[in-house]
């Protein structure tokens, strides 16, 4: 939905503009002029929003040889749009967004659909209305994105989008304003913290039922993490999965859901989730069954939140994958701040994947000085992650690599005639991926699982 325009404003001609200036709509048009005047700092986008007339007479005065009148980049303001608010990584990622973005100098807003993939959609075009000049997305439907891609399109406004998606739709089916799809690597995160339960409850029971709480049904997150958990299985055969019910990524369906897998299921031993939230509903309603978590019933989960690293410290929640809600939203707020200000990001860096550490009574409590009670100190040189502001010394602050879409969709079937994206096959095959992958690896220097950059000594 495009803005209407005021009727107060004069209409412009546009017959009689198109005789007098170069034919913006053409890319190789936009790229001479731009190549051809002092535009260091204003992207593609910035230089058609300021094609109007006026502008387009200072340009083309530039390009004449005359004197220059001074062209702004606007950076306009950064939506956060998720599909649900209400569990402790999205008010981080929200929080952390909101603190990066004050950095950067962007304005900021964020908008909670309620797991209503109509309701983001009508938010989305009012964010568009109001001139917001980038958005990154949690869905309430991954389905959405290829509508949501092509309003960005249409209004030049740069997106990305974490966590769900339409199954093999990539940011090359749609525009060069659907900048990044990125999420954490969550197949062998969730392996390996399942892992270290089957490891406990063989050592501790000789075995048993396990149940499995998870996320959103068929949601690309609950099926990577599925995957990764069904891996872990097979290295303890003395262990089942009984029984699972999806949680919604919350704690009172959690909480329900897994009293009805206890009543149903007995002798369980072993809880798995797909995130603290859920897990700490499966706690509760231990807790309620009059089973002790930790000693009767070990549960483990993924996010690595504050009451999550909490739990873990306590000895009631045995282990999660450190999968920092601030990370994401540091990472997501600079490449729109980038792309914004005239970078351009390379096909391998459209599709990213990270990775994520995992946390137990071991490791939890350097994660907790860091990402929970922290008090005034940042966990990440933002600025830093920035392309733009640091050209030479910007560092990703986590391993950072280009995502294997073959490993991101795996079980969901392809559309009828899909193939792969041109570019990413060019990326992969002539050797892209391996040399985005070995200069991220080059420019990680303020380590994931360390102290804060900004920790003093």
């Amino acid at each position: 939905m495009r803005p209407v325009q005021d009727p107060r404003t004069p209409t412009v001609n546009k017959k009689h503009i198109s005789r007098l200036f170069p034919d913006f709509t053409d890319k190789k048009v936009v790229d001479s002029h731009m190549d051809r005047l002092d535009t260091h700092g204003v992207s593609r986008r910035d230089f058609l929003a300021l094609a109007s007339a006026g502008a387009a007479a200072s340009l083309g005065a530039a390009s004449l040889g005359m004197p220059t009148a001074a062209v702004a980049s606007p950076d306009g303001k950064l939506a956060f749009l998720t599909g649900f608010m209400f569990n402790e990584w999205n008010t981080t990622f929200d929080r952390t967004a909101k603190t990066a973005a004050a950095e950067f100098g962007i304005a900021y807003t964020s908008l909670d659909s309620q797991f209503d993939a109509q309701r983001q959609l009508n938010q989305f075009e009012q964010q568009v209305a109001g001139n917001v000049g980038s958005v990154i997305f949690n869905l309430a439907d991954g389905s959405a994105i290829k509508g949501l891609a092509n309003t960005a399109k249409e209004n030049k406004i740069y997106i990305a989008n974490i966590w769900d998606s339409l199954p093999w739709f990539t940011p090359f089916d749609a525009s060069e304003y659907y900048t990044m799809f990125a999420v954490s690597e969550e197949v062998r995160a969730h392996r390996e913290v399942t892992e270290k339960l089957l490891a406990a409850v063989t050592e501790r029971f000789g075995g048993g039922n396990i149940i499995g709480v998870t996320g959103s049904k068929g949601s690309l997150l609950e099926l990577q993490r599925n995957r990764g958990r069904d891996q872990a299985f097979a290295k303890y055969p003395k262990t089942r999965l009984v029984d699972e019910l999806p949680g919604l990524w919350n704690r009172e369906d959690a909480l329900r859901v897994t009293e009805d897998l206890l009543t149903r299921n007995k002798d369980v031993v072993g809880i798995v989730t797909q995130d603290d939230d859920i897990a700490l509903g499966s706690i509760a309603a231990l807790n309620a069954a009059g089973l002790v978590p930790g000693k009767d019933v070990l549960v483990v989960g993924a996010s690595g939140t504050g009451l999550g690293s909490k739990a873990i410290q306590s000895g009631t929640y045995l282990a999660t994958s450190g999968n920092a809600p601030a990370f994401g939203a540091a990472l997501f707020t600079a490449r729109l701040y980038d792309v914004t200000h005239g970078w351009q990001p390379r096909a391998s860096e459209r599709l990213l994947n990270w990775s994520t550490v995992t946390l137990t009574r071991d490791n939890i409590d350097g994660w907790i000085a860091r990402y929970v009670d922290n008090g005034d100190v940042e966990p990440f040189d933002y600025k830093r992650m920035s392309k733009v502001l640091h050209p030479d010394d910007w560092d990703p602050q986590a391993e950072v690599f280009p995502m294997d879409i073959d490993n991101n969709f795996h079980g969901t079937p392809k559309p009828p005639g899909w193939t792969y994206p041109a570019a990413y096959i060019a990326a992969r095959d002539q050797g892209e991926h391996e040399k985005v992958a070995a200069e991220y690896a080059a420019h990680y220097k303020i380590k994931y699982d360390g102290p804060s950059p900004n920790k003093k000594a």
